[in-house]
C-alpha cells in the first residue's frame, strides 16, 4: 500500500454544505431558522437549563448535605492487584499507571486490603488501610507512606 492509494472509509466524507446562499440552494433566505423570534437572531437562544420562565428542574429538586470541594480523592488499589509486580519490586503511583492497574492517580493512591499478596514488595502510597498494611508486611514487604 502506498500513500497515493489511501482513501477514506466509505461514508466518512461529506460535502461541505453552505447555508443561506439563496433560495435555489434549498436552504436559503432564513437558512433553517424559521421566521423571527429569539432563536432566529444572531447570538439568540436561551442558556442551558432554561425552561421558559418555569422553575427549572435544578431549582425544583431538594438539596441535601454538604459536598466538600477540597476533599482528597484517592485512586484505590487492592492488595490482590499488586501480585502483577515481580518479587522485590518497588511499587509507586507511576509504576501502577505503567502496569495498567490505574488510569489516573488523582490526589494520591490508597491501597486497600481486598485479596491476598504472595510477593515481597515495597509499596509507596499516600495511604493504606490497616488490613492492607498488615498483608503487605506479612508477605515480607514494606508499606511506606509518602
Amino acid at each position: 500500500m502506498k500513500l497515493n492509494e489511501l482513501s477514506p472509509a466509505p461514508g466518512s466524507n461529506h460535502d461541505v454544505f453552505r447555508k443561506g446562499r439563496g433560495h435555489g440552494s434549498g436552504n436559503g433566505k432564513t437558512a433553517g431558522k424559521g421566521h423571527k423570534g429569539q432563536k432566529a437572531r444572531s447570538g439568540g437562544g436561551v442558556r442551558p437549563g432554561f425552561e421558559g420562565g418555569q422553575m427549572p428542574l435544578q431549582r425544583r429538586l431538594p438539596k441535601r448535605g454538604f459536598v466538600n470541594i477540597f476533599a482528597t480523592q484517592y485512586a484505590t488499589v487492592n492488595v490482590a492487584d499488586l501480585n502483577k509486580f515481580e518479587d522485590g519490586a518497588v511499587v509507586d503511583a507511576q509504576a501502577l499507571v505503567e502496569a495498567g492497574v490505574l488510569k489516573k492517580t488523582l490526589d494520591g493512591v490508597k491501597v486497600l486490603g481486598s485479596g491476598e499478596l504472595s510477593k515481597k514488595l515495597t509499596v509507596n502510597a499516600a495511604a493504606f488501610s490497616k488490613s492492607a498494611k498488615q498483608k503487605i508486611e506479612e508477605a515480607g514487604g514494606k508499606a511506606e507512606v509518602k
